[in-house]
């Protein structure tokens, strides 16, 4: 199966604007989450940060994405000592180029809401790999050992 290549995006990060060219030749782990500071997003925030070093070694840059707005991720950043950006995506234009925005149940009510997924995408820009609908228990982990294998 041939991997499909990403299209280009700039997006405004917590490190300034976050274009995808710009990472050529280094592998870029996309990882898309539904809001700052709740639980299950500062647990698999903590564990790409305790990771981190790993990820650096197999020549890949780990970015988050949300629809929070800079200055939530600048604050959830600080608060949770991420060595890597997260990005804003208040318009959804990401998580549309994506798909990873969906109807969900929440406390009874249907919800739009970003369905927690994860992209690699290998040192040319194509996909190399994704998650949806990810399960933080060891999801790092995973997407680790599908890196390191590039």
């Amino acid at each position: 199966m041939a991997a499909t290549k990403v299209a280009d995006f700039t997006a405004e990060s917590t490190g300034g604007p976050f274009r995808l060219s710009a990472h050529k030749g280094k592998t870029v782990v996309l990882y898309f989450y539904p809001k700052d500071n709740t639980p299950g997003c500062t647990t698999e925030g903590e564990q790409f940060r305790d990771a981190h070093a790993k990820f650096v070694k197999a020549n890949a840059v780990v970015v988050g994405v949300s629809r929070d707005s800079l200055q939530s991720h600048s604050k959830f950043k600080a608060k949770m000592g991420f060595p890597f950006e997260l990005i804003s995506d208040p318009d959804e234009k990401l998580c549309a180029q994506f798909d990873v925005v969906k109807m969900k149940n929440m406390y009874g009510k249907q919800v739009r809401g970003i369905v927690r997924s994860t992209f690699v995408i290998d040192g040319a820009g194509r996909l190399a790999h994704e998650w949806r609908g990810v399960k933080v228990p060891r999801h790092v982990a995973e997407v680790l050992a599908v890196v390191e294998a590039l």
